[in-house]
C-alpha cells in the first residue's frame, strides 16, 4: 500500500528525490495534511461515476485523494518539471491525466469534450495559487464549463470577500459576480502551518455551487457587471458619485441616472456595498436604455 503523498516525510522525500525547488512565481505551497485534503474531496461530493477537474496538482497530494474517490479525474499543470514527478507519484492511478498547459489560456470546453462524457458530472477542485485565484474562478463561471460543483482553497482574504453578504467591508464586485452564477460556503478554514513552504497567511475552502439560472435576470448581463464595477469605484463615495464617475458620459448624463435610480427605488445617497444583487439588477435594467 502506497504512502499518503500529503505527509511532511513523503512529501520531503518526493522533492528531494527530484531536486524540486520552489517557484515563487507559480505560488506553490504544497499541503502536507492529508484529514485536510480528504475533507476537501468529501466536500466535492464525489461519487464512482463522476469525474474531478483540479488545477495545479502540485506533486499529486490531492490529485491522489481524488483519484480513490472518483472514476477519472484531469488535472491541469504548468509547471514543466511536475510532470515527470506527477507521473511517478499517481503510477498507480491509470484513470489520471495531466495536461501540461495553463489553465487560464487553455480552452477548457473543448479538453473537457474530449475527457469526459455528458452524463458524467464533474467537480472542480484545486488548491489555487493565491495570485490567480479569482481569474480562475471567473474563467469557470464566464466560459460556463460544465461543473456541479467547485471546491477550492484559497487565501482567507478572498474567501472572506467571496463569501459577503451586503453592507460588510468585504462585499464587492467580486461577491456579486461570483453568486450571480453559484451560492457560495466556507466549508473549512486551513491554517498556514499545513504547508510547504508556509505561506503568510491562511486559507479556506470554498464550495461553489452552480446555480441553475443566474440569482437574478437581468436585460444585459455585460452592462448589468458594467454598472456594478461602476458603483464599487471608491467605496466611500455614494452611488450616485460612483456612477456619474464611473459610467462612459456618466457627467453628462448624471440627471438620468439620478432618475434611473429613483425608477430603480435606491436612494442617490447610498453606498455601492448597501445593495443586493437584486437591486443592481433592477438598478442596471432602469440604466440600460440611456446608456446603450
Amino acid at each position: 500500500m502506497n504512502k499518503d503523498i500529503a505527509t511532511p516525510i513523503r512529501t520531503k522525500a518526493i522533492l528531494e528525490k527530484y531536486g524540486f525547488t520552489f517557484k515563487k512565481s507559480l505560488g506553490q505551497n504544497f499541503l502536507i495534511d492529508t484529514n485536510i485534503l480528504r475533507n476537501i474531496v468529501e466536500n466535492a461530493e464525489l461519487t464512482e461515476s463522476s469525474g474531478a477537474v483540479e488545477i495545479g496538482p502540485g506533486i499529486g497530494a490531492l490529485t491522489e485523494q481524488l483519484a480513490k474517490a472518483c472514476k477519472k479525474v484531469l488535472a491541469f499543470e504548468i509547471d514543466q518539471r511536475l510532470i515527470p514527478v506527477l507521473k511517478d507519484t499517481l503510477s498507480p492511478y491509470p484513470h489520471v491525466t495531466i495536461i501540461n498547459q495553463d489553465f487560464l489560456k487553455a480552452n477548457v470546453n473543448e479538453v473537457l469534450k474530449e475527457y469526459f462524457t455528458e452524463e458524467e458530472e464533474i467537480s472542480i477542485v484545486a488548491n489555487l495559487p493565491y495570485y490567480i485565484t479569482t481569474p480562475i474562478i471567473m474563467k469557470c463561471l464566464e466560459e460556463k464549463l460544465p461543473f456541479k460543483n467547485m471546491v477550492v482553497m484559497m487565501q482567507k482574504e478572498v474567501g472572506d470577500r467571496i463569501a459577503a453578504q451586503p453592507g460588510t467591508k468585504n462585499y464587492g464586485s467580486l461577491t456579486i459576480a461570483i453568486q450571480y452564477y453559484t451560492t457560495v460556503e466556507i466549508v473549512m478554514h486551513v491554517p498556514r502551518t499545513v504547508f510547504i513552504p508556509q505561506p503568510n497567511v491562511d486559507s479556506v475552502v470554498i464550495r461553489l455551487r452552480k446555480r441553475d439560472q443566474p440569482i437574478v435576470q437581468v436585460k444585459d448581463e455585460s452592462f448589468f457587471f458594467k454598472v456594478v464595477k461602476s458603483s464599487f469605484g471608491q467605496r466611500r463615495k455614494t452611488i450616485l458619485n460612483n456612477l456619474t464617475n464611473s459610467l462612459d458620459q456618466g457627467k453628462e448624463k448624471k440627471e438620468l441616472i439620478v432618475s434611473s435610480l429613483g425608477v430603480a427605488g435606491i436612494e442617490p445617497s447610498r453606498r455601492g456595498e448597501t445593495l443586493t444583487i437584486e437591486e443592481f439588477a433592477k438598478l442596471s435594467d432602469a440604466l440600460y436604455e440611456h446608456f446603450n
